[in-house]
């Protein structure tokens, strides 16, 4: 297995600055062991214009079949042959991704105390894979490498025999890929996407892959057109794998879309205490004020918008008017949660007909939650920057257009009579605001307005004379139909006649 990976410099910015960067020196040729056998880098070319690094894997075909106990590659009894007589000392694979992991480790982490500048800058590159199997040919090496900031992505079939050019092409290629990126970019991307085009993984695939593929695709895995691809074969098509993966990865881009830290995104589960604040009684009435409403709104399709961990979810699906109920928040191990609450897994099929949990963020328009009866949104908009609640006022109110939105929140004022919330705090700490009844009423009427509902006021547990309710709900009511509804009203009446 062979790679090669050259840059140009000058004699200002010598080339040979990528010895620091790989950690290797130019003058050295170095031999390293790894667990499939033996990789050497040396340098074929080492000046201030121009300088190329190359890695050499030699493999043991044989010890290796021996280390894994005769299984081979695919484990089938009726490979035997295959195990000795195969392409893995000769063609670039998931070996040659072991190798630059163990040879080339601080490169891929972007690490270079000697030239930290270097190694956060885009380099000229030109890296060379003569051989590389791809299972779906030259187009499919352009499709996972070009989204990537290669300028040139140059894939050539290779013949089965140049002698014979009427057999055809094999399932190899030469890989040339020209551009200016960071090192540690370049290598990682090589890490992940040698394996994913050669579709097979020469050992076996624990569940730290997956923090393994994560982390090497940080900053362009999540948003690349080939991810789900990527991710299956990258995987070994391991359906549990898989899924874990791309719930991660969704989670990253959700992230990314509202330029915050994924943990910050991640937090509808608290890691030390039940999300139910105390006492525990005032979330049951605020889940039968919801019910309550509901019922009286007639609605048997309810969006449960910030569901969290399902308890509503679970509420809902005891009432048999609720004919469908779906669960939408952007925290997967809330989802998780909420499906175990939920035992999605054991229950019956028409039980499980009627609820739907969904990936999704709030801020964003989704035409999948378009004509529903009525939208929750329990204890959601304190958690949002003030700032996104415009986003989430026309993601619901004027994209998804429910008949009926019931929306909760905490009413400040009631905090002076919780013993054990400190005075001046709020009572959750990932609360970005909580309005006074007057803030809550005039935010709630300004909506109705701007969007064609009505809006009345409903006290959520006991009501102190003085401060209010602990918890304020508003019920609004659509009075106005768009024109899309009214088309749709008169297409309906004209069909009926």
């Amino acid at each position: 297995m062979f790679l090669t990976i050259s840059t140009t410099g000058t004699p200002e910015r010598p080339a040979t600055d990528v010895g620091f960067l790989l950690h290797k020196h130019p003058e050295k040729a170095q031999a390293f062991s790894t667990s499939h056998g033996t990789a050497h880098v040396f340098y074929p070319e080492a000046s201030a214009e121009r300088c190329t690094a190359a890695l050499l894997l030699q493999v043991d075909p044989v010890a290796l079949v021996r280390r894994g106990k005769g299984k081979g590659r695919g484990g089938a009894p009726d490979a035997a042959l295959a195990q000795y007589v195969n392409d893995r000392p000769y063609a670039a694979s998931s070996l040659l991704s072991v190798a630059m992991s163990t040879v080339f480790k601080s490169a891929l982490n972007g690490v270079c105390r000697a030239l930290p500048e270097r190694a956060a800058a885009p380099l000229p590159l030109r890296i060379e894979v003569p051989a590389l199997p791809a299972r779906g040919g030259a187009e499919l090496v352009t499709k996972l490498f070009g989204p990537l900031g290669w300028t040139s992505v140059d894939a050539v079939a290779v013949p089965l025999d140049e002698q014979f050019p009427e057999w055809g092409d094999s399932r190899y290629v030469r890989l040339v890929l020209e551009g200016e990126l960071r090192l540690a970019d370049a290598l990682r991307q090589l890490y992940i996407l040698l394996p994913v085009l050669d579709d097979a993984k020469h050992y076996w695939v624990a569940p730290d892959e997956v923090d393994k593929l994560l982390r090497a695709g940080d900053g362009w895995l999540a948003d690349h057109p080939e991810q789900k691809l990527i991710t299956s074969r990258y995987l070994s098509r391991r359906w549990g794998l898989t899924r874990q993966a791309m719930e991660r990865l969704e989670l990253v881009r959700l992230a990314e879309l509202d330029d915050l830290a994924v943990e910050s995104v991640d937090n509808a589960v608290d890691e030390t205490t039940d999300t139910e604040e105390k006492p525990v009684p005032l979330a049951e009435q605020r889940r039968e004020a919801i019910l309550e409403a509901l019922r009286a709104a007639g609605a048997s399709r309810v969006l449960d918008l910030g569901c969290g961990q399902g308890q509503l979810v679970q509420a809902l699906l005891k009432d048999v008017r609720f004919t469908e109920i779906v669960g939408v928040d952007v925290s997967m191990r809330a989802l998780t949660i909420a499906s175990r609450r939920l035992k999605l897994d054991r229950m019956g099929e028409r039980q499980a007909g009627r609820v739907t949990l969904r990936q999704g963020s709030l801020t964003y328009t989704d035409k999948r939650l378009g004509g529903y009866d009525a939208a929750v949104l329990s204890e959601v908009v304190e958690h949002l920057d003030l700032p996104r609640l415009p986003a989430l006022e026309y993601a619901v109110f004027g994209s998804a257009r429910p008949r009926t939105v019931l929306v909760t929140t905490p009413n400040v004022e009631y905090n002076v009579r919780w013993e054990s919330l400190p005075a001046g705090h709020v009572r959750h700490g990932d609360h970005r605001f909580e309005w006074t009844r007057a803030e809550f009423r005039g935010w709630a009427q300004e909506v109705a307005r701007r969007h064609g509902y009505e809006v009345g006021f409903v006290p959520v547990g006991p009501d102190d004379p003085e401060v209010g309710p602990p918890t304020q709900m508003a019920v609004f009511t659509k009075t106005a139909e768009d024109d899309t509804e009214k088309d749709d009203t008169k297409k309906k009446e004209a069909k009926a006649a």
